[in-house]
């Protein structure tokens, strides 16, 4: 009974270890939505916190936000400077960036972001 204990305290063991280095290196792939990393992001956490080690709201969100994608990074240094990122929830997180994601993937921002590109006014016409 012993042996079999320690044994599945060893394999535990090396299961935690392989989730805490996939969470570590977890990334946002460029072409991947919000919704696809934080459904990523979540499953890892979960399978951490079934295996005995919780990494709280706190732990994810803080995760997330340095996990972006670069295009993001504008969205991010906003959150951290309006929000306390300890108190904000995973679902405040994950509503705040989706609002962002489809302001930048709408087509009007595209138009507008073509029409700075090539010294085009919004407007009038002239």
């Amino acid at each position: 009974m012993k042996q079999k204990y320690q044994g599945n305290t060893r394999v535990k063991r090396a299961q935690l270890q392989a989730l805490r280095k996939e969470f570590e290196i977890l990334h946002m792939k460029a072409g991947k939505t919000v919704n696809d990393f934080f459904a990523r992001t979540l499953t890892i956490a979960n399978r951490l916190k079934a295996n005995g080690e919780n990494k709280g709201d706190a732990g994810v969100v803080e995760k997330n936000l340095r996990s972006m994608t670069p295009k993001f990074n504008y969205v991010v240094c906003s959150i951290e400077e309006s929000k306390d990122t300890s108190t904000i929830t995973i679902d405040e997180l994950q509503s705040s960036l989706l609002v962002h994601e489809k302001c930048m993937s709408s087509p009007v921002a595209d138009e507008q972001a073509l029409k700075i590109a090539h010294g085009e006014q919004s407007g009038g016409r002239g």
